[in-house]
């Protein structure tokens, strides 16, 4: 069973393998800056392609956090309410490198991989990769469902 993204899932309903979705998130440099003023990280590794190079990486990378805080929207949006989302975690494993001019495409797979019906919980797992390599690691989501 694949469980619908559109519609607000029933805890009931799910079983452990169902996939609540694929998404294919975009990042180009003026997301990077917008979320460099929103979150306050200047960091030139974020920015400066020179700087970047400097300390060893392939150009300029997207933000962890922004990375991070883009992909629990799949979760989000298959739950029909972002408090739904009552814990959320992920490992750093690989930066993303952001061309310019382009786009980095952060692709983003959620399973359900454990219910806890007497909580009114489930954990979906997300794999997340650019490139075909593994970015974030150990994404979980633990979601409160009716």
């Amino acid at each position: 069973m694949t469980a619908q993204t559109g519609t607000t899932p029933v805890l009931a309903d799910l079983a452990v393998g169902d996939v609540i979705g694929t998404r294919t998130i975009e990042l180009d440099r003026s997301r990077l800056v917008r979320y460099a003023g929103a979150s306050g990280d200047f960091n030139p590794i974020h920015w400066n392609d020179a700087y970047a190079g400097s300390v060893g990486l392939p150009g300029v990378i997207a933000h962890g956090m922004l990375t991070m805080g883009s992909v629990i929207g799949l979760v989000e949006d298959w739950a029909g309410d972002p408090g739904a989302v009552v814990d959320y975690q992920a490992r750093f494993t690989r930066p993303v490198p952001v061309p310019n001019p382009g786009t980095a495409a952060v692709e983003v797979t959620g399973t359900i991989a454990a219910i806890d019906a007497e909580a009114g919980t489930a954990r979906v797992d997300l794999a997340v990769t650019f490139d075909g390599q593994k970015v974030l690691g150990k994404v979980q989501a633990l979601v409160r469902l009716a």
